[in-house]
């Protein structure tokens, strides 16, 4: 499988996040959120100017600005 961050996938892409690379407070709170490995998430949309990024998890959905996003890795589908 392919492994990019999540800011590079594109709409409607389905992946398995694989690594949170942030830490401290800011990978304590992508976490919380529930982005955790082992997790499917698919990309549903973007913002105009592609920032945040808009994305489906364990049936809800959350949005994530670009500089938070460039910490999730995701193996693609």
């Amino acid at each position: 499988m392919l492994k990019l961050n999540m800011r590079q996938m594109k709409v409607n892409q389905t992946g398995i996040i694989s690594a949170v690379k942030a830490n401290g407070e800011l990978g304590r709170r992508i976490r919380d959120m529930g982005v955790v490995p082992g997790t499917e998430i698919t990309i549903q949309g973007r913002a105009p100017l592609y920032d945040p990024v808009c994305l489906r998890i364990m049936g809800f959905t959350l949005t994530l600005r670009n500089n938070e996003a460039n910490y999730i890795e995701v193996e693609v589908k």
